[in-house]
């Protein structure tokens, strides 16, 4: 049994035409060879798997040849390939310098290709400095690295840079379907692109891919089997779920959802690939765009299909909704129910039900009420009166101003009765209009009149009793946290200097600010408490109250000698400072 080969080494290329999708920089490298052109110092820089250090060996062995060498000849002596990442210090450095001064035993250059040279280290950077800018006549360095921006400039300066670019999904599946002829494999051209796009432009990922797809399905590559084997949504999965959206059936769109979930896919990846099929579709309505679509023709003539179903402003506002989703899932707590919101809001935005206006109201015009004839029964305690409403046909009279039906008061006249007023909310005006200052005084107008203090209670209280209610307060505002109060209330006693009247003396007119800014809240409260209404408060300043307070270390160690002269003695035993 003959050992297993894979793609990716078995269809390497051997020649600068068998280069997958670098046409520019390979024409180049042939027009530097032909012209003898090329520099001693280059930088192959670009994503994982697009061809640098291909295109590195190719070039060491074009340099060499003359006509004369074999067919099969492949300068092995001549060709040195160093692995930075692994070779990184600065003795694998000079040993490498020590090696450029010999001259090739065959051929005419001897080529040194490194590898990840972003690996190297500062001192190994430096140590190839000078050997890279004047290397001896018969030594070309080829430099490879995947992160330029790792590279110092000091070598950038003295390199031939070359920028391999990704390679295209089509220029990746039409060379899996010549692998595939290669190899006797019939292979569906939706099938390769789902390949060469899993590759996300790298062709030794997709020749990797298509070494396990071939493994998992055999000479027959399917559509079907591709996407069973890697795990990714077919097609016909967001075709279905668009359907679902433009013909507004939720029920069905959920379930879709459940059943992809149930094979294993989260709700990102569903939400996410959904968004680029909105992309997509967006695509094919413009025939200038259609190139951007990287399908096969079967799938793009589907694509084009549903984006005849489907407006512009549909697709922009779902791809809009999407995007939104994409951006939430992460941070959200129930990341299934996010999905399905905005799978529920895609399938409306299209509903043209009366749900889908927000501002669907009937004007007052288009109602009549009943009320009978012989007035209406007085509704009980918490019970609202019943009136019988008929929308009337919308007439195109101009509609009439608020209209409003009261209903008569009961002979009972202990009992009072509500009045039903229907506004019509048909227009809405600005702020600023004249209509909305009329509105404004209608307003005004029906406001409840003010209460006449004259009427309200003034019962005689004594001083104890304000005092008792006066620290009632201060304990409700410590249990509220709210201390700073409490601690400012509580610096007096208060003094009841006449009937209604409260004094209260403050240490600083800070104090006085903090008190006064609360004092409706408290006075409120009093008022309530002792049922007395014409209660008021009246607060003063007194700096010879602050000096019953300590504020300094000294001055508090004093208040506790009053309280406690055995303190004196023991700061004096132990030589205590303040």
């Amino acid at each position: 049994m003959e050992p297993f080969i894979v793609s990716a080494r078995k269809y390497r290329p051997q020649t600068f035409k068998d280069v997958v999708g670098q046409a520019a920089i390979t024409n180049t490298l042939l027009n530097a060879i032909e012209n003898n052109h090329l520099a001693q110092a280059l930088l192959f820089c670009g994503p994982r798997g697009v061809g640098k250090t291909t295109c590195a060996r190719i070039l060491a062995k074009k340099i060499n040849q003359d006509g004369t060498e074999r067919e099969d000849e492949d300068f092995a002596f001549n060709i040195f390939e160093l692995d930075a990442a692994s070779n990184n210090s600065v003795d694998d450095i000079r040993s490498l310098i020590d090696q450029v001064r010999i001259p090739p035993q065959v051929g005419k250059y001897k080529v040194y290709i490194i590898d990840e040279v972003h690996m190297l280290s500062q001192s190994a950077f430096n140590a190839f400095l000078k050997t890279l800018e004047e290397p001896p006549k018969h030594a070309i360095f080829i430099l490879a690295t995947t992160e330029k921006h790792k590279i110092i400039p000091t070598i950038l300066s003295r390199c031939q840079i070359f920028d391999f670019k990704r390679i295209t999904v089509k220029d990746a599946s039409e060379y899996l379907k010549y692998i595939a002829e290669q190899q006797g494999i019939e292979a569906e051209e939706s099938a390769l692109h789902i390949i060469a796009q899993k590759a996300d432009g790298a062709m030794r990922d997709a020749l990797s891919i298509f070494d396990r797809v071939v493994s998992f399905s055999g000479k027959e590559l399917t559509r079907k089997a591709v996407t069973e084997n890697l795990n990714v949504l077919d097609y016909d999965t967001y075709f279905s779920a668009t359907d679902f959206i433009l013909d507004n059936n939720i029920p069905e769109l959920l379930i879709l959802l459940n059943e992809t979930l149930s094979y294993g896919f989260d709700g990102h990846h569903f939400i996410t690939g959904l968004a680029s099929h909105f992309r997509d579709l967006m695509v094919c309505q413009h025939a200038e765009t259609i190139e951007l679509l990287e399908v096969g023709e079967d799938v793009k003539q589907h694509y084009k299909e549903q984006a005849g179903k489907a407006s512009k402003t549909f697709l922009l506002q779902a791809i809009d909704m999407a995007n939104d989703c994409d951006l939430k899932y992460k941070s959200s707590k129930n990341q299934r129910l996010l999905v399905e919101l905005t799978l529920m809001k895609l399938a409306s935005i299209t509903f043209d039900g009366e749900k889908k206006n927000s501002n669907f109201i009937i004007p007052a015009s288009h109602f009549s009420i009943k009320v009978p004839k012989n007035g209406i029964s007085v509704p009980k305690i918490n019970e609202q009166p019943k009136v019988e409403v008929e929308i009337a046909p919308p007439t195109t009279s101009k509609p009439s101003k608020t209209e409003e039906t009261v209903v008569q008061e009961h002979k009972e006249p202990q009992k009072t009765v509500k009045k039903i007023n229907i506004i019509s909310s048909e227009k809405r005006v600005s702020g600023l209009s004249l209509s909305s200052i009329k509105a404004k005084k209608a307003h005004e107008n029906t406001k409840a009149p003010e209460v006449d203090h004259d009427e309200l209670p003034k019962e005689i209280f004594t001083e104890e009793e304000m005092q008792q209610h006066w620290d009632d307060f201060v304990d409700q505002l410590e249990q509220k946290g709210r201390k700073i109060l409490a601690s400012n209330l509580q610096t007096d006693v208060p003094k009841l200097k006449n009937d209604h009247t409260i004094w209260i003396e403050l240490p600083n007119s800070t104090m006085k600010k903090e008190v006064e800014r609360e004092q409706s809240l408290m006075l409120d409260y009093l008022k309530e408490k002792l049922n007395n209404y014409s209660i008021s408060l009246h607060i003063t300043v007194n700096e010879e109250v602050a000096k019953k307070f300590a504020f300094t270390p000294e001055e508090k160690y004093q208040k506790l000698r009053e309280k406690n002269p055995a303190i004196d003695l023991l700061r004096k035993e132990f030589d205590l400072d303040f």
